[in-house]
């Protein structure tokens, strides 16, 4: 169910929402009268006052904390700069941080955000223990949202927003058997780890359907892991003919890899990489991958986030995205 915001309260209260925000903050220019209707109407509307975000909006703009797992990965990157452009034009200001993949390092980059009063927070979360850091922003009243990757589960209180990653597995999956591979291997990613899982499952479950035996090769999210040690596995096994990556970076390191084995990717190998970032259409041979409009999801984080703190409109507990696959030379062919 939907929270009344103070447009509500104004229309059923049959007055301005200038009027109704004058009696919220108890204003001596309003009537007794007046401001007992409001009351009663907040009342019976169920309406609560958000004084924080009141408070960021009587003031020309605010300040929002925006955490990041790894700003060196472009993914990120992009959807860190959408966010901040999109919250800009509405006189907020953005402070971004670089967890690096270290949930000590992003407790630390939180509290010291709580400390310096951001109005609200904005987490892709490195994986471990955070050292509490979620009750504490519960104990703060700190709005927060959870993207990409999901840390805490209580999403009522921290609402998360991400990607369909489970149907962009399959979406790969099926268009690499749809160009005959038939040993297709799985790379990158590290193991325990939900974000591993959600993008491993759509892959797992084709392949299943198809009665068809998984390989699957975890480890980092890197460049240099794609190169030094994914390739010389899938080098080693011929039999292997295709494979989906964990994200483009691990592809992109893959490619050179097979490259310098002699193993030309799209003729000899083909290849589908994860989030369809801006390099997958420069390389050669281009490279397909699981697109995901990374900087429209930064803009609806933060319209998400903005209502949140001038509206009071709660999040839904989770939004996924949905994901397209962009097919490119490294999994179509190459045909010279």
């Amino acid at each position: 169910m939907r929270r009344p915001t103070i447009n509500d309260v104004a229309r059923a209260a049959g007055l301005s929402k200038s009027t109704v925000s004058l009696v919220l903050k108890n204003s001596p220019l309003v009537r007794e009268e007046t401001a007992r209707d409001v009351r009663a109407v907040m009342a019976r509307l169920g309406y609560v006052y958000n004084r924080a975000a009141a408070g960021l909006r009587s003031s020309s703009g605010g300040l929002i904390g925006l955490i990041i797992n790894d700003l060196r990965n472009p993914f990120f990157t992009e959807f860190a700069a959408s966010f901040q452009m999109a919250v800009a034009q509405h006189d907020y200001a953005v402070v971004i941080a670089n967890s690096d993949e270290d949930a000590g390092a992003q407790a630390r980059i939180a509290r010291s955000m709580i400390e310096h009063g951001v109005a609200a927070l904005v987490i892709s979360p490195a994986f471990g223990e955070g050292g509490g850091i979620f009750d504490q922003l519960s104990r703060a009243a700190v709005p927060t949202l959870q993207v990409l990757r999901q840390a805490d589960p209580r999403m009522d209180l921290f609402p998360f927003a991400s990607f369909d990653y489970t149907d962009g597995g399959r979406q790969a999956t099926r268009h690499l058997l749809d160009q005959g591979a038939r040993r297709i291997a799985f790379v990158g990613g590290l193991d325990g780890r939900p974000i591993t899982a959600e993008r491993r499952s759509g892959y797992l479950e084709v392949l299943e359907a198809r009665g068809i035996e998984p390989l699957v090769i975890g480890g980092a999210s890197s460049r240099g892991w794609g190169l030094n040690v994914a390739a010389p596995r899938i080098v080693a096994d011929p039999s292997i003919d295709a494979v989906l990556a964990f994200n483009d970076l691990v592809m992109l390191g893959l490619m050179a890899g097979l490259a310098r084995a002699g193993r030309m990717p799209g003729r000899d190998i083909r290849l589908v990489g994860f989030d369809d970032i801006e390099e997958c259409a420069q390389v050669w041979p281009d490279l397909s991958s699981v697109s995901c409009d990374i900087a429209k999801f930064g803009r609806d984080v933060a319209a998400t986030l903005l209502d949140w703190l001038r509206e009071g409109r709660h999040p839904p507990p989770e939004r996924r995205e949905g994901v397209t696959l962009v097919p490119r030379r490294s999994s179509l062919g190459v045909t010279a």
